[in-house]
């Protein structure tokens, strides 16, 4: 009898699942593909709707394309990029896209795939659904061939976390992964009339190896150097509180050869920041500039060297009534020449040091955040004050000739020593000289790359002795002319 009941039951469902492939046939044979979608969509929300007031369980959508879908959703990519990590180690389902690099693979989540993640005790379930205008089923929400959107569903008790907390978490982390996996950059600017695609920055990858423990210079002076780095990159909500940009100046000053350059790539390796090199005689005007400012990222540090050297930014704001007059009839007979021999006008940089100074601090320093400005000079004494003050350029890095202690560093460096027998005699000459680290560098350079070999590092060392020697010689020699020079100017003044 038992055996009868169970009989009957599987027949009856059966029978059911046969009529519903019957009618499902029927619908999808005569019912044109415009009234499909149109009851599908009914049928979906409606639904839901049921679905929802018996459920204790809430979700939120993010769709792959908001608004009028012209742009990708920020928000959908941070949370693609949030839910790579989580997919790659707890879902079943993959699927792989190229990085930006083009040479590594990112793994996300399929298509119709879930996994679960939690945080801080509370689960919650994501979902990847793609939209499709082609489904016959209701398995997809109509819409848009291609279009994606991801569900996260969590209990009605944990709401306010979720919507508070949870999806907070999320943005920041999936910006943070965003950051540290991105392919950071080298810009340049571009004249205006070579740029093809609107940009006025060209970029190259950038992958140079410095770091701050290869820098020759003083442990102590290093480090309070990367103190202030990381702490300026924590310090977004202290920015805030004290009404100032996200945005700080480093000047770096110093002979050439002192590893000014060095140390602006250390600290975008330290940041993991992209690097601005702007050349300001490229620049056209003013406005150019703060154009240019506009499309920089954030995360990024915005070089100019040699700033002495660039345009007419150093010693007084204005020049005397004369030297305008000596300038303006220059300007004429340049004009006139270049008419008659058929030469187009050369176009100099219009930018002054007024649009540089409101570059650096103005209101449109203010359109991005998590800024370094860098300048770096060989000779400071020619910066006009203005340029340099506090708040502008809030930390002066002065780098030096090469003392004792940055020589330690650098033989450590490059021939993998801490102490050996000549270095007292390095260290009394280095007291009596000045030279710099990158020739201290050089010839520390051995010839030979085993450096186990202790005639391979005790040669080096002999030719930076070689070296520095020399130095203090040619250093004597000036000396003494300078003072048979000063001496016979004293008798002729005398006579």
């Amino acid at each position: 009898m038992m055996m009868m009941n169970n009989s009957d039951t599987i027949t009856k469902i059966g029978s059911i699942i046969a009529t519903i492939v019957f009618i499902k046939a029927l619908y999808e044979q005569y019912v044109p593909n415009y009234w499909r979608e149109v009851i599908n969509t009914f049928l979906w929300r409606h639904t839901r709707i049921i679905m929802n007031m018996f459920s204790n369980y809430h979700s939120i959508i993010v769709e792959e394309y908001a608004g009028q879908r012209f742009s990708r959703s920020e928000a959908y990519t941070i949370i693609e990029t949030y839910l790579s990590e989580k997919a790659s180690k707890k879902a079943r389902g993959l699927k792989a896209s190229f990085v930006e690099d083009g040479n590594s693979l990112m793994l996300g989540l399929a298509d119709n795939e879930e996994v679960v993640d939690v945080f801080q005790g509370v689960k919650v379930w994501w979902t990847s659904f793609k939209f499709s205008s082609n489904s016959q089923t209701i398995t997809f929400y109509p819409g848009d061939d291609q279009l994606r959107q991801f569900k996260v569903t969590f209990h009605s008790r944990h709401r306010k976390f979720v919507t508070e907390t949870y999806i907070n978490h999320i943005l920041e982390e999936g910006k943070s992964i965003a950051i540290s996996k991105r392919q950071r950059k080298l810009f340049t600017n571009v004249k205006e009339d070579a740029s093809s695609h609107g940009s006025l920055w060209d970029h190259v990858e950038f992958k140079h190896p410095a770091n701050f423990d290869i820098l020759g210079m003083a442990k102590s002076k290093k480090q309070a150097i990367v103190d202030d780095l990381i702490r300026f990159s924590k310090a977004k909500n202290y920015y805030t509180k004290i009404g100032k940009p996200w945005k700080r100046g480093y000047l770096l000053y110093g002979p050439p050869g002192t590893g000014k350059s060095t140390m602006i790539a250390a600290m975008a390796n330290l940041l993991n920041y992209d690097i601005y090199d702007l050349e300001l005689t490229a620049v056209k005007d003013n406005t150019q500039l703060r154009r240019l400012l506009i499309q920089t990222s954030t995360k990024s540090i915005i070089v100019i060297e040699d700033i002495d050297c660039s345009l007419e930014l150093t010693g007084q704001r204005s020049s005397t009534e004369k030297k305008e007059t000596e300038n303006s009839n220059s300007t004429v007979k340049d004009a006139i020449k270049n008419k008659l021999t058929g030469k187009e006008e050369d176009k100099k940089s219009q930018v002054t040091l007024s649009g540089l100074l409101n570059f650096i601090d103005g209101i449109w320093s203010a359109c991005g955040e998590e800024r370094i400005i860098v300048f770096t000079t060989n000779y400071i004494d020619k910066l006009d004050p203005a340029l340099i003050r506090r708040g502008r350029m809030d930390v002066h890095i002065e780098l030096s000739y090469c003392c004792y202690e940055a020589f330690l560093v650098l033989a450590k460096n490059y021939l993998d020593i801490e102490e050996h027998r000549l270095f007292e005699k390095i260290k009394g000459l280095l007291s009596e000289i000045n030279v710099c680290p990158a020739d201290v560098a050089e010839n520390l350079m051995p010839k030979s790359l085993d450096l186990d070999d202790e005639k391979t590092v005790e040669l080096c060392l002999r030719d930076l002795i070689s070296a520095l020697e020399m130095i203090r010689l040619k250093t004597e020699k000036k000396t003494e002319e300078s003072q048979v020079n000063v001496g016979n100017n004293e008798e002729i003044y005398k006579d």
